[in-house]
């Protein structure tokens, strides 16, 4: 098996509605995606003779999906009031709603499935919401 990594941040706000504990408040982090790509073999013709992926490819995907979620409070659909929602519109604020509970758990099953429906042939991917604390999905 061969094996590609590369990562790319981006610093977004969250915050777990329904949770008891700090979590539930508001909050931001510094995200590191990590992804991992692989294959049981090389390309063995064109441009590409002899990689998994191109590693310009892979970084730019992943540098994409970062730069989607940069500097955006990220939320999960339904957990702001309707008004609440509308005052942060009404400011122009950057917001992204998620159909899923905004955990670094979600966020690398979602990216994973993005990835991968882009083509990569991704193997994992981690998500940091700390450096110290990351959770990974793979299939």
């Amino acid at each position: 098996m061969y094996k590609l990594k590369t990562s790319a941040a981006f610093d977004s706000a969250h915050f777990l509605s329904g949770y008891r504990g700090k979590c539930a408040n508001l909050h931001g982090h510094r995200w590191t995606v990590e992804v991992e790509a692989g294959a049981e073999a090389l390309q063995e013709s064109g441009e590409k003779r002899g990689m998994v992926i191109d590693f310009g490819d892979l970084k730019s995907a992943v540098r994409s999906l970062a730069d989607f979620y940069d500097h955006a409070l990220i939320y999960e659909v339904g957990s702001l009031k309707s008004a609440t929602l509308a005052a942060l519109q009404d400011e122009n604020f950057r917001l992204i709603e998620v159909p899923y509970r905004p955990t670094a758990e979600n966020f690398a099953e979602a990216f994973y499935a993005q990835l991968k429906a882009e083509g990569i042939p991704v193997l994992r991917v981690t998500v940091y919401e700390t450096p110290d604390n990351c959770a990974s999905y793979e299939v």
